[in-house]
């Protein structure tokens, strides 16, 4: 599946500053911009792993 194609749930809150008040922006798929502190920012999935990976330190 491509990334433009890959569905994805809505985030709910800003990952920057914590508010909720976020839309969806610009062209690029999973693009959005929050109205309060302005920033925009892309979702993007870096992949899976599994229960048994380790965490780097």
């Amino acid at each position: 599946m491509s990334e433009t194609t890959a569905r994805h749930a809505p985030p709910f809150f800003c990952p920057y500053c914590g508010e909720e008040d976020i839309r969806p922006f610009g062209e690029a798929a999973a693009q959005y911009r929050c109205g309060s502190c302005l920033r925009v920012w892309t979702l993007r999935l870096s992949g899976t792993t599994t229960h048994t990976a380790e965490v780097p330190s």
